[in-house]
């Protein structure tokens, strides 16, 4: 349904080199990136990030964040593991969310920026 999903962030180089960590694991790079943005995607850039004086404020009690897909559920760990590693903090460690289904495995960081993010893989 969606093509692709732009955020605004303050500081692209910061956005990017944290984004470029905790993609790489769900095999996603930057595929685009100028002064102003940087676009991430296996293929074809699909999230975006664009620099912006007046990012969308933080807000746990929101609802929004950004589920990316993972290849494996070794992959979802190694996510978590960067995101951590880079900057980010945790939402939620590895594990399996049988309260979103049986094979429903993911992690969630919250990245400097303040937007949640979530690696998901289905498969069992």
């Amino acid at each position: 349904m969606l093509d692709h999903v732009s955020i605004g962030v303050r500081d692209i180089p910061a956005a990017k080199r944290f984004y470029e960590a905790a993609l790489s694991p769900l095999g996603y790079s930057c595929l685009a990136s100028g002064d102003e943005y940087a676009g991430f995607g296996a293929k074809n850039p699909g999230f975006w990030l664009n620099s912006t004086a007046h990012p969308v404020p933080a807000d746990m009690r929101s609802g929004l964040h950004f589920c990316f897909t993972a290849p494996s559920r070794a992959a979802v760990d190694a996510f978590h593991a960067a995101a951590l590693a880079a900057g980010g903090s945790d939402n939620g460690a590895p594990g399996l969310r049988p309260d979103y289904g049986p094979t429903y495995y993911a992690s969630f960081a919250i990245d400097p920026d303040g937007y949640r993010i979530e690696a998901y893989c289905g498969a069992a």
